[in-house]
């Protein structure tokens, strides 16, 4: 059974009135929620908020869900839409840190050392993301860190393939002056 015959009869379970189907859907693409909420936000605690949102919005929402796109494409667009609306809510961004239980973990000097150089690296380009405008960030994430094509962008979006190729091109021109601010 492929992944849209499963989703659909997921959907379908739900709406019948099985609760265990929504749980399904959720631990199926929890991660994938955090990891895009993550990436737009840039941090923990806000993505763990998106995902909380999303995941409320699915459960009052998926029983008018009309499989007009895929269920990951309809989550997507879901999660996408409240990470905007939630960094233009909240501004400025917190960044990643190393928490007490992270340090504790670490067993060498030089394990410490890539550590650093890792979350160094990390927050370079958390920062440089989060100072891309909204637009340019969104279609950033979506082919790099998630791996869609322009075609589930737009289906996602809303946009023309051709805005967010312009988008795209953007979003990595201005991340590689920014890399380079920060190397200075």
């Amino acid at each position: 059974m492929n992944e849209a015959n499963t989703d659909f009869d997921l959907v379908k379970s739900f709406i019948s009135g099985d609760e265990s189907s929504f749980n399904k859907i959720a631990l199926k693409y929890q991660k994938k929620i955090y990891w895009h909420a993550r990436k737009m936000t840039g941090n923990h605690p806000d993505a763990e908020e998106i995902v909380q949102e999303v995941l409320l919005v699915m459960y009052n929402k998926l029983n008018i869900f009309q499989f007009k796109s895929s269920l990951y494409t309809w989550i997507y667009r879901i999660t996408a839409t409240r990470s905007i609306n939630f960094l233009k809510k909240r501004g400025l961004k917190k960044f990643f840190s190393i928490s007490d239980n992270e340090a504790k973990d670490l067993k060498s000097p030089y394990d410490i050392i890539a550590d650093v150089e890792i979350k160094e690296k990390y927050l370079k380009m958390e920062k440089s993301l989060q100072k891309l405008p909204l637009k340019q960030r969104e279609v950033f994430i979506l082919r790099n860190f998630d791996d869609l094509s322009y075609e589930e962008i737009a289906e996602i979006t809303g946009k023309s393939i051709g805005g967010l190729k312009a988008n795209y091109f953007h979003a990595i021109k201005k991340l590689i002056e920014l890399v380079k601010e920060n190397e200075k």
